[in-house]
């Protein structure tokens, strides 16, 4: 009688031996419950934090101008409904266009219905009334409240505020008027005027308006541009809808098709990147040799910055960069090939079987959409909460003085008793402005540290749900591995009943892996915003050290997330709780290092190189139809301004949907290859134990593994 053979040692509590062991654990408890009820918690709190908000916030602060007054203009039901653009009436006393946006220029604000199209002091004007009395009633729009006559001397003008002293050419931007800048000759006019007459007997420059306006000339450009911008979306957004469907198409195509021709369709991979990537060199090398005009031998460094910037596209060093780089892409690409040609048939084995996977499971492939609807929840609830914690307060006023002097400079002040304190004849010309929306309470005060806290559970829910759809659809992929008979032992419906075993038992785990990541970027955060507000105070060693700190910052997150990865796909088999998974995942990894080692990176890589297949496919159809090279055969959007833009739209959309497909497919074969190394310590491929796999894998990766052993 034959000796019974006793089960092999196998290390970790995860893989010992059971022979009732097929698949995914249904008898399980719950997991890291105090980080559930902590998780919880922080989702309760998050909402009352938008209650919070929505009660105290008001988005119009956003959309609208404020005035001195603190009222609203342009707002709907209000004495300033038909005025919409925020006018000052010294904009010379304003340092920079930031500070006008924040409304805390320190000069008088008053809602208008529009902005001054012409040179006029008031000294100017109260002449031509006494022989015209309508000219006055355009100036008399500019002022605070309406005056019937200038009767008043220009000292006692701008000792009350009533009007301003002067107004000259300006156009409404970001619903403020600035001033109307023009090059005439290659000199800075406004209104076609050099200097002109500020009300006060002085004559000034348009170069001082540009000093107190300095960045105009860049902020207006880069407005043009962005009308361009919109202009190309408006012509163009129904054929980048149509790209990301076919990219859609075409990455579900490419996904069925693996299942049946994994090898051929690699090489289909690998020959249409190095021929898109081929295809993008040959055009730059095109677009360098025709460039002949006399400025194509300019540098970036000759020209400068240019908000337009088509011009970069006329210099011979641009194209030669963009070939440069290209060609650098394709000598990576077939180096990586060469290095990896014997692992690539294990890769082509795990493709073939991951497609058969998502062929059993093909509720897997309409995830995404889901992972994707979660996602858009948590992002529009951070941004609205973000808002209205901004905006929420009351108007706060402060003190201005034209010369900034006064001892009661910026301190807060009540508008409507302002002119009986007697600070107005101790400080000469001081106003009682609005400066911003604010207050003394305990929810004012503490308005940055709410800021952190939507941010950090807004970090918290997203690494949350993407965990969450990492566990389902190992669960969904590991249902399907440890079914002996494949299809007849797949239970049915196995990604719902993977989603709902994740959500009841293991929300504290996903809770927790998820906690870790959020804490490390928020460290990240914390640490590009210190580096922001340090830039300029810190010597090299200092930069030095905080570069190689945001380099370990950056290598630990991703270690954290590849160790969290695996730590889901035990939690989907076996049940057990975050740090237990975590300890079997990286112990089974490490008993299986060199079977890792071995294709650790190559199917990524393969997956990779079908996400660019996708995308270039997608982009070198744009390109040809955006620049009108296909006109022949389909006509395209014409008089575009700048074709890259949505040309870009479409290649990083379709990338993000091929990604989507493809994120699915990695998460099966991480699973599936997780699921293999069990499969080999638990069984021994006897009568008894026989492998879960098909015999095609498991020679593949067994034969594989044992070269690499003796090598």
């Amino acid at each position: 009688m034959a000796k019974k053979r006793k089960p092999p040692s196998i290390k970790g509590d995860s893989a010992t031996f059971d022979p009732d062991f097929k698949g995914p654990i249904a008898d399980r408890g719950c997991t890291d419950v105090l980080c559930c009820i902590i998780f919880i918690l922080f989702i309760i709190g998050y909402i009352l934090l938008g209650l919070i908000a929505w009660v105290h916030g008001d988005p119009r602060r956003v959309v609208y101008p404020t005035d001195s007054k603190g009222h609203f203009c342009g707002q709907k039901g209000t004495p300033n409904e038909n005025k919409s653009i925020l006018f000052y009436f010294n904009i010379l006393s304003c340092t920079s266009p930031s500070v006008l946006i924040n409304l805390q220029c320190p000069t008088t604000q008053i809602c208008v219905s529009k902005c001054p199209e012409k040179f006029l002091t008031y000294v100017q004007m109260q002449f031509p009334y006494k022989i015209n009395k309508n000219s006055w009633a355009y100036y008399s729009q500019f002022c605070k409240s309406p005056i019937t006559r200038p009767a008043k001397s220009l000292s006692e003008i701008v000792m009350d505020d009533d009007c301003p002293t002067a107004i000259f050419p300006s156009k409404p931007f970001l619903q403020r008027c600035f001033p109307d800048f023009s090059t005439k000759n290659g000199t800075l006019t406004v209104g076609n005027k050099t200097t002109f007459e500020d009300g006060r007997g002085r004559i000034r420059s348009t170069m001082e308006l540009r000093a107190a306006v300095s960045n105009m000339n860049k902020i207006l450009d880069a407005k043009a541009i962005g009308m361009r911008v919109f202009e190309d979306y408006t012509t163009t957004w129904y054929w980048i809808l149509i790209g990301l469907t076919i990219a859609m198409l075409l990455s579900w195509m490419f996904l069925l098709l693996l299942r049946f021709i994994a090898g051929l369709l690699f090489w289909v991979f690998v020959v249409g990147v190095i021929g898109i990537i081929g295809y993008g060199i040959w055009h730059c090398y095109q677009e360098y040799s025709n460039l002949q005009h006399p400025n194509s031998h300019l540098t970036i460094y000759d020209i400068g910055f240019r908000t337009d910037i088509r011009m970069y596209f006329q210099l011979k060093q641009t194209w030669f960069a963009f070939m440069v780089i290209l060609c650098i892409l394709e000598v990576l690409v077939i180096l990586v090939l060469i290095f990896l040609r014997n692992r690539i048939r294990i890769s082509i084995a795990l493709l073939k079987e991951g497609s058969k996977a998502i062929g059993y499971v093909p509720s897997t492939l309409v995830y995404p959409v889901l992972t994707f609807f979660f996602l858009s929840i948590c992002i529009c609830y951070w941004a609205v909460t973000a808002v209205y914690l901004a905006t929420s307060g009351v108007p706060i006023y402060k003190i201005v003085t034209p010369g900034g002097q006064c001892k009661h400079e910026n301190r807060t002040c009540n508008p409507a008793i302002f002119n009986t304190t007697g600070i107005s004849k101790a400080c000469p010309g001081a106003q009682c402005n609005f400066a911003f929306y604010g207050g003394n309470s305990l929810y004012h005060q503490h308005i940055t540290t709410f800021q952190i806290f939507n941010l950090f559970v807004f970090l918290w829910l997203i690494n949350f749900v993407i965990a969450l759809g990492q566990c389902a659809l190992a669960g969904a992929f590991a249902s399907y591995y440890w079914a002996l008979k494949k299809p007849d032992d797949i239970p049915p419906h196995p990604l719902f009943t993977a989603f709902g075993r994740a959500i009841r038992y293991h929300t504290g785990s996903l809770a927790f892996g998820s906690l870790i990541l959020a804490l490390i970027q928020v460290f990240r955060i914390t640490l590009e915003y210190l580096d922001k507000c340090l830039k300029d105070t810190q010597n090299n060693i200092s930069k030095f050290l905080q570069q190689c700190l945001k380099c370990c910052l950056w290598c630990l997150e991703k270690v954290v997330r590849f160790l969290n990865r695996n730590a889901y796909v035990m939690i989907a088999i076996y049940g057990k709780n975050f740090c237990r998974s975590a300890r079997d995942a990286f112990d089974l990894l490490l008993r299986n290092i060199l079977k890792v080692a071995i294709m650790d990176k190559v199917t990524d890589f393969v997956l990779v190189l079908g996400k660019l297949l996708v995308a270039g496919c997608i982009g070198v159809l744009a390109f040809l139809l955006f620049t009108q090279r296909i006109s022949i055969i389909i006509e395209g959007p014409t008089s575009l301004n700048y074709y890259w833009i949505p040309l870009l739209t479409v290649v990083i959309g379709s990338y993000l949907v091929a990604h989507g497909f493809f994120s699915v497919y990695a998460m099966c074969i991480d699973t599936i290859f997780i699921c293999f190394l069990e499969d080999l310590e638990r069984n021994d491929g006897s009568t008894e134990r026989p492998y879960y796999t098909n015999q095609s894998l498991l020679k593949t990766l067994k034969a594989k593994g044992t070269r690499t052993k003796k090598q």
